[in-house]
């Protein structure tokens, strides 16, 4: 079984005068809802845009898994374990924030960066942070997260009718980044996503070229 949840329906944050605009997927800050705390071992499901010089400054996290995805223009990374990257379209970025570390994310570019952030409950707190970035990532390569529990799959269909699998799973979420595929009776369009729960031989069925990412989890 699975819900949509539309792009429509996310929470707006950020502001004109700081040039950031955040939709958060999940309850977050001062948009409290206790019936949309997570799903699985997500905890959000952030899509930021950020305008040329701004950013988010230096802040904090702990026992938080963030991974990022970046659909245009450039983001760059620096914290307190002393990792600084730039970041781009097709590059998985990994903070494992563990006990504890403080990180900035800035658009230094001339151009409008748009991102997505996600956000999972490691099964274990404590421990050391951890950084990695890995760069162009192939259609339908995994990225895991054994911390979490949880395995990314970036898919990118490219031609009307193609069909996409979606993990056997506890838990799956599907966020749609760009064109649009039909889960069953449902078409996903760009921002939208669906929170399936028990997956088993389902597939999704591209209307064009689409870019999707895909979380699979264990709980």
């Amino acid at each position: 079984m699975w819900s949509v949840r539309r792009a429509g329906e996310r929470y707006r944050g950020g502001g004109a005068t700081t040039g950031i605009e955040t939709l958060h997927a999940f309850s977050f800050g001062r948009h409290y809802d206790p019936d949309n705390l997570r799903f699985g071992a997500l905890l959000a499901c952030n899509e930021e845009r950020l305008a040329p010089g701004s950013g988010f400054d230096e802040h904090p996290h702990s026992h938080t898994e963030i991974v990022t995805w970046v659909v245009e223009g450039e983001l760059t990374h620096r914290d307190s374990a002393g990792h600084t990257s730039r970041i781009g379209p097709g590059d998985v970025q990994h903070l494992s924030a563990a006990a504890g570390v403080r990180h900035e994310e800035r658009n230094d570019g001339d151009a409008p960066l748009v991102f997505v952030q996600m956000w999972l409950a490691p099964k274990e707190p404590g421990g050391a942070p951890a950084y990695e970035v890995v760069r162009g990532i192939a259609d339908a390569t995994p990225y895991a997260v054994p911390a979490a529990g949880a395995t990314l799959h970036v898919r990118r269909p490219d031609a009307p009718g193609e069909r996409v699998a979606v993990p056997d799973a506890a838990f799956v979420y599907v966020h749609v980044v760009r064109g649009t595929v039909r889960l069953g009776d449902d078409d996903l369009a760009p921002g939208d996503a669906a929170r399936i729960t028990g997956a088993r031989g389902l597939e999704l069925e591209a209307l064009g070229a689409a870019e999707v990412l895909l979380w699979e989890m264990t709980g």
